[in-house]
């Protein structure tokens, strides 16, 4: 979850919600792929934080803080179950999507490696499973890089817009770099749209939106509490206007 404070409680976003708001924003770009990479690139995109841990049972205290509030996806220790998950879910839909999947997988947990023998197993692994889907497809390593730097791109605006980031006063914040290329959002007018710069999108103006649960509780005893708490809650829909200067 993405987890941010609310004048009355807080403000839930599920990562899987942040996922879907990332391929809206990738959807905006003019393809850069031939349809059927392009197809499978929004995928991979729309799909990346799925497989998240089953939180909500009975009792359990996983999607928790110690103090009893909602536990922010930086508030987690990596889950190798959930990682694991994902790139077999990412195999049935064939080795494009999983090797796009492996590499976010190696973006975000190449830094944990030597924290203990499975995870440097497995990181191996992703290592050895992207080097066989690039020769299959025939890819090299830097067209395969320069692919996934559009998910991680695009990933990395979802998840600034969700976390409300974007900097005030007019001051830019960088994205993530493609293809050499630095890429910034701000808010160029305090009462006015964002914009990024410079400007990627096919349209000069796109909107995009994501659903956030508002819970009032501000602790919760156990994660069936919470859960509990996240079905019953008021639904709010986030929306973001960008336009291009």
């Amino acid at each position: 979850m993405i987890v941010n404070p609310a004048p009355t409680g807080w403000q839930v976003i599920y990562q899987q919600a942040h996922a879907l708001l990332a391929a809206q924003l990738l959807w905006h770009w003019p393809p850069a792929l031939p349809p059927e990479r392009w197809v499978g690139l929004l995928a991979a995109t729309a799909q990346h934080d799925d497989e998240q841990a089953a939180w909500h049972g009975r009792g359990g205290h996983y999607g928790l803080t110690p103090a009893g509030a909602p536990a922010s996806f930086t508030q987690k220790e990596f889950s190798l179950e959930q990682a694991t998950g994902v790139l077999a879910a990412a195999r049935f839909q064939g080795r494009w999507r999983s090797l796009l999947t492996s590499l976010h997988l190696s973006c975000l947990y190449e830094s944990l490696r030597g924290q203990s023998a499975e995870i440097t197993a497995f990181l191996d692994e992703l290592k050895a499973r992207q080097q066989r889907w690039r020769r299959a497809l025939k890819l090299t390593k830097a067209e395969a890089d320069q692919a996934y730097a559009l998910l991680h791109w695009a990933d990395r605006l979802s998840l600034i817009l969700c976390r409300h980031e974007v900097p005030e006063m007019g001051r830019a914040l960088e994205i993530h770099p493609v293809a050499g290329q630095r890429y910034e959002i701000l808010r160029p007018r305090a009462d006015g749209p964002l914009t990024v710069r410079p400007w990627p999108f096919a349209a000069a103006r796109v909107e995009v939106s994501v659903e956030a649960q508002l819970l009032t509780q501000l602790q919760f005893r156990d994660d069936a509490a919470l859960a509990a708490a996240l079905r019953a809650a008021q639904v709010e829909e986030l929306r973001w206007v960008l336009e291009q200067e």
